[in-house]
């Protein structure tokens, strides 16, 4: 059967076929399928074989977990889609910490170049092969990965290369930084900080605190620094 006139399961199954012992059984969660790698090594000729033979003709993105606690510790997840089939696969590979690293797929589709700058940016997993791996997002040099789980929430206080003063920056706290802690997921974000103080108060969908309303003249949003006449 040719690969249009297949279903994404069915795409799956040919490429854990093409790679016995390699691959997962297929994993079908709200019409999504996904194939677990065991050896993020072959992922570049995996990836090839998706993409040459099967029709997976697009890279929609590259992203990674991090599974603090856990061995190994780093996912990488691959969205595939396919134009001539308009079929979407997902792959997942593991990386340990230790290791930190992976193969590059930029020889199987150029716009992974972005993607795994990013990831390396970020979450500090370098990409064997990269034609250009560098920070995309922070400077050279910066010393943290800003995505990885034991990054605190309201950042760590950085000193900018080749500024002549500045103040802690970036990430490192402001008005939209999700608050560790509280009751539920809505009770952490967004934040806001009453003008002039460090104190932290939950917006209107909360029912906002009686002083930050007084403080800032209104019952929504972060208001103004005015107060109310």
């Amino acid at each position: 059967m040719h690969p249009t006139e297949m279903t994404a399961l069915e795409l799956a199954q040919q490429l854990k076929a093409r790679f016995p012992g390699l691959i997962s059984e297929p994993v079908e969660f709200r019409d999504e399928i996904t194939l677990m790698v065991s050896d993020a090594e072959r992922m570049p000729e995996i990836c090839a074989a998706a993409k040459q033979e099967l029709g997976f003709d697009y890279l929609v993105d590259i992203t990674s977990v991090d599974n603090y606690g856990d061995d190994p510790r780093f996912t990488l997840v691959y969205h595939l889609y396919g134009y001539s089939h308009l079929c979407a696969l997902r792959l997942k590979t593991e990386v340990s910490e230790e290791k930190g690293e992976a193969p590059t797929v930029t020889g199987v589709w150029r716009t992974a170049d972005w993607h795994e700058r990013e990831i390396y940016d970020m979450m500090g997993i370098r990409f064997r092969g990269h034609p250009d791996l560098r920070r995309i997002l922070m400077w050279e040099g910066y010393p943290h990965y800003p995505l990885r789980k034991d990054f605190p929430l309201a950042g760590k206080p950085t000193d900018v290369p080749e500024v002549a003063f500045t103040n802690a920056a970036p990430l490192a706290g402001g008005p939209f930084v999700t608050v560790a802690g509280g009751k539920d997921a809505m009770s952490r974000e967004p934040r806001v900080r009453l003008p002039g103080t460090d104190a932290l108060e939950t917006n209107a969908r909360l029912e906002r605190r009686q002083d930050t309303k007084e403080a800032q003249g209104q019952s929504h949003g972060p208001g103004t620094d005015e107060p109310k006449h």
